[in-house]
């Protein structure tokens, strides 16, 4: 429904873009605007029809935006942030990948250190910077 809405809109503003294009307009800058020819097509006579036109393009313009609105709008569910409605549940641990910072031993920290625990003392200075001492 949504796809055939969009293809008329589309229609209805290449349409009134030609329409518009087509008008005469008032300083003459484009030049185009002249000529003789009477009937149907004279410059008022094409004034009255274009201008109609234009009006009712516009129309479907509009009626077809408020309905692209409406119908976008038909599925949306709110959703808060605020809400949530429990703790993320746990997922068993991925081989290869890091463990959370959460649990002992799977700290990127600890990884650098040297040692799986957190209170374990570094293996041969853990490779840690060394404060300078004075002498």
């Amino acid at each position: 429904m949504q796809a055939v809405v969009i293809v008329i809109h589309l229609m209805i503003v290449l349409s009134m873009i030609g329409v518009v294009l087509l008008q005469k307009s008032e300083g003459g800058g484009l030049g185009m605007g002249g000529g003789g020819g009477g009937g149907f097509l004279s410059s008022r006579g094409t004034a009255n029809v274009l201008t109609r036109t234009t009006a009712f393009l516009a129309m479907g313009f509009f009626v077809t935006s408020l309905l692209l609105s409406i119908l976008a709008g038909v599925n949306r569910k709110p959703t808060s942030i605020i809400q949530n409605t429990g703790p993320a549940p746990a997922s068993a641990p991925v081989p290869g990948a890091p463990a959370p910072l959460d649990q002992p031993g799977g700290g990127l920290l600890d990884t650098l250190r040297g040692g799986g625990q957190p209170g374990a003392p570094p293996a041969d200075g853990g490779g840690a910077p060394q404060v300078p001492r004075s002498q």
